[in-house]
């Protein structure tokens, strides 16, 4: 596998599988350009070796084929501001004109092709449109981390035809390099903070993790299934009966393996799932019939506070209530806080998952963590000790 670093790109190709599937208003603009901005890096280390480059990506979900609402011309303007750099647009992925475009371009130019998923053939991983996609490129970079758990045609299959010339972009290998400082860390104590909604979303990757932690802090409406197991009431707070017996399985397995889980000693409760219900304050495990737990208390806050101010390394994936409500964001912004003042004092944080991302962006923290995962489902798998694809694509 070559790395981006050391390769020679002088008049050279790069095609680079890019994750552009950003969010647009009814103006088609660009509403959130973060996506974009990660991919830059990898960019201009082409352009600056002599290269030129070809961007390929999906924006959303088309159905049946070509919809204008999904092209990425639209990306173009935000695409350029970003870059500093004329892009040019290829109406289509593949095809003669396509192709006639990506061939002559020279050392400096960019072409961004059209969705990859206006053809099926992407997300079936077909090798023959992958051979076409190849066909743009002297070399192959993968920086989409979001889409590396997917065996598609652009972020997998593509790579077979460059089997000496293919190696990941900066984001990848900065988000593959900040997981693995977690899940193979030598510095104690490592915490991770686990919150969301439900425990089903989550268990597998609570089992994988218990041999590389040391504390497990549980939030969010998954802590109420594990309180419920510990035989605590929870009034009408969301639980998944159908978890109880994994969760008191996984209490045990933690205490077997030395590794403490703390749950929210106290709830932020209310009597509906709304902003403007009546609230109350409890103990999560006195929580009364017709109210629910939609976040987490000042003790719970003070307590897990405590343990991400003596934590090394630190991962945090999952709210700790339901942070989109004003009235029940408190404590998803205090462990946001908590999570910035370890890292001024020194730890390792890694925040990942798109509920915590859009929290710690919701709070204005995001530059004062380590770093912030552009990738939820593909981290999560990662996390989960699964192979993506993506990665294991340019790994062989």
């Amino acid at each position: 596998m070559k790395r981006i670093e050391d390769y020679d790109f002088t008049d050279k190709r790069a095609l680079i599988r890019v994750d552009f599937n950003v969010p647009l208003n009814d103006k088609f603009e660009v509403t959130d350009s973060t996506r974009i901005k990660a991919a830059i890096p990898t960019i201009l280390a082409v352009l600056e070796g002599g290269g030129s480059v070809v961007l390929m990506s999906h924006l959303g979900r088309p159905k049946n084929g070509p919809e204008d609402k999904f092209s990425l011309k639209h990306i173009i303007p935000t695409l350029e501001k970003e870059l500093g750099v004329i892009a040019n647009f290829a109406t289509d992925c593949i095809g003669d004109e396509a192709k006639e475009l990506t061939s002559n371009i020279t050392a400096g130019e960019v072409v961004l092709l059209e969705n990859l998923r206006f053809h099926k053939e992407e997300e079936a991983g077909d090798e023959f449109f992958a051979g076409q996609l190849a066909e743009h490129g002297d070399c192959y970079i993968n920086d989409a981390f979001g889409t590396a758990h997917r065996a598609h045609a652009s972020t997998t299959i593509v790579a077979n035809f460059f089997p000496e010339d293919k190696m990941f972009g900066k984001l990848l290998s900065n988000e593959l390099e900040s997981l693995d400082k977690v899940l193979n860390s030598k510095e104690k104590p490592v915490l991770a903070i686990i919150g969301g909604a439900k425990v089903s979303s989550k268990i597998t990757i609570l089992e994988s993790i218990l041999p590389v932690v040391d504390h497990i802090i549980i939030g969010g409406g998954m802590s109420y299934t594990f309180e419920k197991a510990k035989g605590g009431k929870v009034g009408n707070s969301l639980v998944e009966d159908d978890y109880l017996e994994t969760a008191k399985e996984l209490i045990k397995k933690a205490k077997e393996q030395n590794v403490e889980i703390h749950l929210p000693a106290d709830s932020v409760i209310a009597d509906d799932f709304r902003n403007d219900a009546s609230i109350d304050l409890c103990a999560s495990s006195e929580i009364p019939d017709g109210w629910m737990g939609l976040d987490i208390g000042p003790d719970a806050v003070k307590k897990f506070s405590e343990v991400i101010a003596k934590s090394k390394v630190i991962l945090w994936n999952g709210p700790m209530g339901v942070f989109e409500m004003d009235n029940f964001a408190k404590g998803t912004e205090a462990i946001a806080k908590a999570l910035a003042d370890a890292t001024k004092n020194g730890a390792y944080t890694l925040v990942g998952g798109g509920d915590s991302v859009a929290a710690i962006n919701k709070f204005k923290l995001a530059d004062q963590v380590s770093y912030v995962s552009t990738g939820g489902g593909a981290m999560l798998e990662y996390l989960e000790g699964k192979t993506l694809p993506g990665v294991a694509a340019i790994r062989k």
